[in-house]
């Protein structure tokens, strides 16, 4: 059992959990990820690992509330145990020799690009981070990306805060003005990464995207959270989750996630019921 210390809502949809993960702390880097159940009954659910604290023994997750399992993990509060939280799995994203790289994130997936985006900072590296968001009230780790940034550049879909407009068009405007990136990293939604992909394969920039397919077991067994890239199957879970970005093939992947939707539409449904019975 892993208890939360520490919960804050940093949108109405994204939550912040401090939580108590010794072992896993120890190991932790940027890129890697945990599977949860919330309860010991509850779906496994892999997050990418959104910060961790070795000298408290804490490891923090940020996730949208999306699906049934999300919900219930909400429900919890300051105080109370997550059943499993297990890792760090994955690899770590690459960072050695890297001497400029521009960060690219969006929505929620900003959680995971910030403390990649840190590391890179913090052994010198110049970084230049881009993340967009729909509006300025799902703005997320602003400060952060800041603190962690040469450069730094906020865009919103409505253009409510920072410049309006996708992420795309700083980056190529950036590359078009003679910026010569070591590596661009991106890390959000698959249509975002493609078009990232496609922004940068024009100009022979080399792209890394983090990939979170469906996922059960996170050790390469269930086959479920397969990729294909460069015309061979890959599992994110042991793959992964980085991929060069020009190899990937988005659109299957995009279908393949697809693919539950509506039956995670009617799980959380049922789940929203009952812990609104729960309250009552």
């Amino acid at each position: 059992m892993y208890k939360i210390v520490k919960k804050e809502a940093l949108n109405p949809t994204v939550t912040l959990m401090e939580v108590e993960a010794p072992l896993v702390a120890r190991k932790a880097e940027p890129g890697q990820f945990i599977i949860f159940r919330a309860t010991e009954d509850g779906e496994r659910v892999p997050l990418t690992i959104a910060g961790y604290d070795r000298e408290k023994g804490t490891v923090t997750i940020i996730f949208q509330i999306v699906g049934a399992a999300t919900e219930t993990l909400n429900s919890l509060q300051e105080g109370d145990y997550i059943h499993d939280f297990v890792g760090p799995l994955g690899n770590a994203t690459e960072t050695e020799g890297l001497k400029k790289v521009a960060v690219v994130g969006g929505g929620v997936g900003c959680a995971i690009a910030y403390p990649v985006a840190k590391k890179l900072h913090d052994i010198g590296c110049e970084v230049t981070s881009i993340v967009g968001f729909r509006n300025k009230d799902l703005i997320i780790l602003e400060d952060e990306f800041r603190a962690a940034s040469s450069r730094f550049i906020l865009m919103t879909d409505d253009g409510s805060a920072g410049e309006k407009g996708v992420v795309t068009a700083p980056l190529e405007k950036l590359i078009q003005d003679g910026e010569e990136f070591d590596e661009v990293i991106a890390i959000g939604p698959l249509i975002m990464m493609k078009f990232v992909v496609l922004t940068t394969k024009k100009y022979n920039v080399k792209t890394v995207v983090s990939m979170n397919p469906i996922m059960v077991d996170g050790t390469g067994m269930c086959g479920g959270c397969r990729l294909t890239v460069g015309g061979e199957t890959k599992f994110a879970c042991v793959d992964g989750p980085d991929f060069d970005g020009f190899q990937v093939d988005f659109d299957e992947a995009m279908a393949r996630g697809a693919i539950y939707r509506g039956f995670e539409a009617k799980a959380r449904e049922e789940a929203c019921r009952l812990l609104k019975a729960e309250v009552k």
